[in-house]
């Protein structure tokens, strides 16, 4: 019997409803598109970054290398410009290597907070009025 999980309410660091982070390469814990996060998410992949190449390489260079496709887990492989749900601990470590990517705020998930603080958020948003 498969396993459920109960997904947390779709709120972003806004307070708003979520936005899909993205549909094509679809991400997000569930393969919904958006950062929806639950208990289960021990990665809390609730960052919606902006993928570039050179966040990519530092992103390989620590050891998840996100650029080279896994079948058996469906991952197409990412390449600059993609929107990807990233860990919100992995964020916060590039952002203090000083590699962060961009970050859409609309579609970052209310619980990267407990991780990474919403000033961090804002001055890598791209979304920011």
């Amino acid at each position: 019997m498969p396993r459920e999980f109960t997904m947390e309410k779709s709120l972003n660091v806004l307070g708003e409803p979520l936005q899909p982070c993205s549909l094509d390469p679809m991400t997000g814990f569930f393969r919904n598109g958006k950062c929806d996060t639950c208990a289960d998410d021990h990665g809390s992949h609730t960052v919606c970054a902006v993928m570039t190449k050179e966040f990519l390489a530092w992103s390989k260079y620590v050891g998840n290398d996100l650029s080279t496709p896994v079948e058996e887990y469906s991952f197409p492989g990412l390449s600059d410009g993609d929107d990807w749900c990233l860990c919100a601990a992995r964020f916060l470590q590039a952002y203090r290597d000083g590699e962060a990517p961009k970050v859409r705020l609309v579609s970052t998930h209310v619980k990267a907070l407990e991780i990474v603080p919403l000033d961090i958020l804002k001055e890598c948003a791209i979304d920011l009025n």
